[in-house]
């Protein structure tokens, strides 16, 4: 990310502040340049290169399949967009759990082949050796707990997470553990509202919610889903924006209509 003109960029810091004085942080998914261009023009606070673009520009059912270089493609092709939102790029499935030195190659390519702010990395205790050696490092890393995509043939549902008592307590740990390795933030995805106000209240760093209430410092939604691209997914805590599914389709038949009629390219439209 660069700063350009009299943009005053986003940092982990700024986020910090915005918790303090109560401003929400609007965050959003972006996977290519003229995504992430329109929402840094129109002062999105974070950019998020998520792994669901397994699932949005692939086709792939889950997460899991996404690889680094395919997460470093979308990442570069998002940082040449932006001048003022601080980009978070998804370490995928399989480049940091169990490892921790295969965790910090992982984010140091990232980091130096697509000059991204973060990283962001799913799960709690059970990475934490990961988490402490790619800080160590000088990267920043945002937190997952809740519903982690990542780990879904565990779970073996996208149901609502943490709301038995020993899941919840157990969430909260992790954050604070995250909190105290270093992180400087943390996405709570689809648990109880209740829930997610509480980590919010207990951490100093700001808690990004989808699914997780409105108690929590800001919200994230895949950008996909929230513009009605993707028409098949319609979780509770979705709204969506706009039905471009609907007005892409329309524009689509129109076109199909005019190249088949010959209406276009009409005298006007030709050199």
């Amino acid at each position: 990310m660069s700063t350009q003109g009299n943009v005053r960029a986003v940092t982990t810091y700024r986020l910090s502040e915005m918790k303090q004085r109560g401003e929400k942080i609007s965050m959003l998914t972006a996977y290519d340049y003229s995504m992430a261009r329109i929402l840094d023009e129109a002062g999105i606070d974070v950019i998020l290169v998520g792994d669901s673009a397994a699932n949005v520009m692939a086709g792939h059912e889950t997460t899991v399949p996404i690889t680094l270089d395919q997460m470093i493609y979308h990442a570069r092709s998002v940082t040449r967009a932006v001048s003022r939102a601080l980009i978070v790029v998804d370490l995928p499935f399989g480049t940091y759990q169990g490892n921790s030195k295969e965790a910090l190659a992982s984010a140091i390519r990232i980091m130096k082949e697509t000059e991204a702010d973060a990283v962001k990395m799913e799960g709690g205790e059970e990475i934490l050796e990961s988490v402490q050696r790619i800080l160590s490092a000088g990267i920043p890393i945002m937190g997952h707990l809740g519903l982690t995509p990542q780990s879904i043939h565990k779970y073996g549902t996208y149901s609502v997470r943490a709301k038995e008592k020993a899941e919840a307590d157990k969430l909260v740990r992790d954050a604070h553990l995250l909190e105290e390795a270093g992180c400087f933030g943390i996405v709570l995805e689809k648990i109880p509202a209740e829930l997610g106000r509480r980590v919010a209240s207990e951490l100093h760093i700001p808690i990004i919610g989808i699914g997780a209430g409105p108690g929590v410092d800001g919200q994230v939604l895949v950008v996909h889903d929230m513009l009605g691209i993707t028409n098949e997914f319609s979780p509770r805590f979705l709204r969506r924006y706009a039905d471009l599914h609907g007005i892409m389709s329309d524009a689509f038949t129109r076109y199909i209509a005019d190249v088949k009629s010959g209406d276009f390219p009409n005298e006007k439209e030709q050199y």
